[in-house]
């Protein structure tokens, strides 16, 4: 018998109908964010205000405030969430693993080691700080793959192998902290609590462009992904290489972690949060990047919002507040999984 080619399985008109659903509601629910983002603070504005400055017809202190205050930090919020949320999705997709985010395994921790390194050493800032956290996020990972492959990629050694791998990303960070004058360690410290406090436009234009290109790779990638959550052995009788593609896609998620941090400093639990949430709204356990993409966008935004205005008189980064929502939620996962 002459065997047969597989048919592709596209979505149901069904599942894709709910999964563009989900995403409209996610998106209505981020522009409400954006709106309270963009008119809350110091000089409230009104929805008016932050409408008419949008598209460009506003006054000049709406213009000012919204172009050089606000809309650098929210768009920054929006990206960074973005970014890490397809990121963790990917992550946790290849590795078929619920705690296997860039948080878990070391891709963020050794994001951080490498930008705190070139903070101190190098006072380094802007783009070349950009490019040392890609560099060093890329150079762990690698050490990742590395010491976890055997005869490919699988969850359990990946996970085990990344926490040690974060623990001496960690340690290292520490021993920076303690080179560092006073000034360098507060620096230091803010960024790596994961704040928002320092994005300007420049950054949040190199991240645009940065997440554009990516997320593109990782949507046409994203049908590899879904084969590759039935299992290395049904995805190489589909025809699929395995180990390939997921080298492919944890490039992508490490590139997109790396330009998050390298924006914001490592903001704690997002890519572990976001894809858990738009799989259960999307339903079917399916993996939908662009849900995902706009859940940690939600996330990230509304985390923000808290941290500046929760204590009055007391901004706090917004990694604290996503920290605070996700420990509970990664120790969850670790009491109820065998």
């Amino acid at each position: 018998m002459r065997p047969t080619t597989p048919r592709r399985h596209p979505l149901r008109p069904s599942a894709a109908r709910r999964e563009a659903v989900v995403l409209g509601v996610v998106v209505v629910v981020l522009v409400a964010l954006v709106l309270v983002g963009l008119g809350v603070g110091e000089i409230p504005l009104s929805p008016v205000q932050v409408a008419g400055a949008l598209v460009g017809h506003g006054d000049t202190v709406s213009d000012f405030v919204i172009g050089q205050l606000r809309g650098p930090r929210v768009a920054g919020a929006l990206l960074v969430g973005a970014s890490l949320g397809v990121a963790g999705g990917i992550v946790q997709s290849v590795v078929r693993n619920p705690i296997a985010s860039p948080d878990v395994i070391g891709i963020t921790s050794g994001a951080s080691a490498s930008g705190l390194t070139a903070i101190v050493l190098f006072g380094a800032s802007g783009g070349t700080l950009f490019s040392v956290v890609l560099v060093g996020a890329v150079v762990v990972s690698l050490v990742i793959a590395a010491l976890s492959w055997r005869r490919g990629i699988t969850g359990n050694r990946v996970v085990l192998v990344g926490i040690g791998v974060a623990a001496i990303c960690l340690s290292i960070t520490g021993w920076m902290l303690t080179s560092g004058t006073v000034t360098q360690a507060g620096t230091a410290l803010l960024w790596l609590s994961g704040s928002l406090n320092a994005v300007d436009r420049n950054l949040v234009a190199v991240l645009a462009v940065a997440f554009v290109v990516l997320m593109v790779l990782a949507l046409v990638q994203s049908p590899r992904l879904t084969v590759l959550t039935l299992g290395d052995d049904v995805a190489a009788g589909l025809g699929l290489r395995p180990n390939r593609a997921k080298v492919l896609l944890l490039l992508t998620a490490v590139c997109l972690t790396a330009a998050a941090v390298a924006t914001a400093g490592p903001v704690s639990f997002v890519a572990l949060m976001a894809a858990p949430i738009a799989r259960r709204l999307v339903g079917g356990g399916r993996v939908a990047l662009g849900p995902t993409a706009a859940v940690g966008a939600a996330v990230t935004l509304a985390s923000d919002l808290v941290a500046q205005f929760a204590i009055p008189g007391n901004a706090l980064p917004v990694g604290v507040v996503t920290g605070v929502i996700g420990a509970p939620y990664l120790l969850w996962l670790l009491a109820r999984g065998r």
